[in-house]
Order: structure tokens, then sequence, then C-alpha cells
């Protein structure tokens, strides 16, 4: 699938259209919804309802971290055109980060009881942060990484094409597009942390973690495309997001009294509250409180 995309979305210098990107946003959105289908044909009803729970999570999730994206590509002030080529190598990198890290969940989860309560209370710290800061305040000019990756690599500040290294004066020097790929794939590694524990919630497969989380980040550098322009428009989803995971974090937690949540209520619960979010946000305009302002991006 990511052969398809990088053939066939992932052309020279191009700037999606709305057009394509919704296009093959619908195409993914419909290759996870063909998967779930064959899960409930396959594995019956209740893994077929982890899998559309732990997707719908992960994929809500990933809406949610365009709003990282959209900050991080204005302070560097990376054209549309090129900021596809540095997506497609982060969703590559957030595969595999995903990937590490549920091969360490699932090996701690069968070794160690408290594991799960563990990411139950971690959740729910996670959804507090997400309800108070919402995931906007990213400062990369305070990055550490960021700053040593600057001093590691000699830079420039001139685009090259899409190249992620040029040569100027007869010395090779990473530009902005490489700097930004580390900065995007450092928020890979911040977004997997959060959004593994969230799916060990919901499911204790390993396939269907794995395919769920897969199948929530293929499309995201399309739904990247489709909702750039309309950020602002969702700016309530976070609360939303806020009270998934705390909802889950409580079930992990409850689990040690022997308190088991019906997959089929976590699923209702995950629909709606992010479908009640959803509608507040475009039906309450967001408060202009300067935090949607880009103007003080570098470059």
């Amino acid at each position: 699938m990511l052969v398809v995309d990088l053939k066939f979305f992932h052309t020279e210098e191009h700037e999606p259209t709305l057009k394509e990107s919704a296009t093959w946003l619908a195409v993914w959105i419909s290759l996870a919804v063909i998967f779930g289908v064959i899960i409930f044909i396959w594995q019956g009803s209740d893994i077929g309802i982890e899998y559309t729970a732990g997707y719908l999570i992960e994929y809500s999730l990933s809406v949610d971290n365009m709003f990282v994206f959209v900050v991080i590509f204005t302070y560097f002030a990376v054209p549309l055109k090129y900021q596809h080529q540095v997506l497609f190598y982060g969703i590559l990198g957030a595969i595999i980060f995903r990937g590490i890290f549920i091969a360490i969940g699932v090996a701690l989860i069968n070794r160690f009881d408290w594991v799960i309560p563990v990411f139950g209370a971690f959740l729910i710290f996670t959804a507090y942060r997400i309800a108070r800061g919402g995931g906007e305040d990213i400062h990369p000019e305070d990055n550490a990484i960021l700053k040593f990756a600057q001093k590691r690599f000699p830079s420039t500040k001139n685009f090259d094409g899409q190249n992620l290294f040029t040569v100027e004066n007869g010395k090779r020097l990473a530009t902005p597009l490489f700097i930004t790929l580390i900065f995007i794939e450092m928020t890979d590694v911040v977004f997997a942390l959060d959004s593994i524990p969230a799916i060990f919630g919901i499911t204790k497969e390993p396939f269907i973690v794995l395919t769920s989380n897969v199948f929530a980040v293929l499309g995201l550098r399309a739904l990247y495309f489709t909702l750039a322009g309309a950020m602002n428009r969702l700016h309530l989803l976070h609360y939303g997001l806020a009270v998934v995971l705390g909802f889950v974090g409580v079930k992990m937690i409850v689990e040690l009294f022997h308190i088991e949540i019906p997959i089929w209520l976590s699923l209702g619960v995950i629909i709606g509250v992010l479908a009640i979010t959803t509608v507040l946000s475009l039906k309450i305009p967001p408060k202009d409180d300067g935090k949607n302002d880009t103007s003080s991006a570098h470059g």
C-alpha cells in the first residue's frame, strides 16, 4: 500500500489538490473499512468491534496530530509542494516506531500483570494534558534534540527542491526539509507513546493492535492535505479525545478488580463522544485567542 502511495501520490514537487487528497483519503478509509469487514467475517463480531474501536481511536489521534504538523511546517516555512515528501517519510517512520512499541507492549503485558493499570494511569494523565493544552503549544526552537541536530548537521536556510541535503560553496549542507523531517520523526515517537497504550485498552490481540494502527496511519498524508486549511474548525476535538482516552484509561484500571466493560459499550462511547465534539466544533466558532496565529513562525 505504501508502494501505491509512493507511485501515485508521491510525485516530484507536486502540490496535492483538495480533490486529489480527498479522493485518496476516501481510498484509505475504504480499505480500512473493507479490512474491518473481513475481520468481522473471519474472526467474529467481538474482534471486529475491537478493530473498529481501535481504528477510530488511532485515527482520531491522527487528526489531532495534524495541528502539530501545521505548526511544524509553518515554523520551518516548508512550501506546500515539498510537504508531502516529509510526510511520506514521517508516515514510514510512524509505522516503524509503532511496530516497535507494539512489540514491546505485547511483551510487557504478557509478562507483567501491572502493565495494564500503569498504561491506564498514563492514559488518564495524557487525557488531562490534552484537555488542558490541546497539544497546540509546540516550540521547535526550544527543542534540545533539534538544537543538537542543527549543530551536528550544518544546514542552510535555502530549499533545494525535495532534496534533504545540498551543496553550497563546496560544502554539503542539510536543507530545511531534513531538519523538518527530524522534528516530524521525533513527534512520531511522542505520538506512538500516546496512542499505543490507548489501543491496548481496547484489545490485547497483537494483530488487531498492529493493523488498526497501520490503517489509521496510512491515510495520514491524504488526511493532512484534505484538512490542513480547516484545522481550526476542529478546535474542540481534543476535548473529545481527552474524554475517550480517560474512559479507556479507567477501563484498563478497573480490570484490576475484574470489572469488564463490554467492547460494544466502548465502541459506543468512542463514536458518541467523537461525533458530539466534531459537531460542536463545526457549530461553535473557535475563539480568536491567538493560538492559531502563525505570523510569528520562523522563516
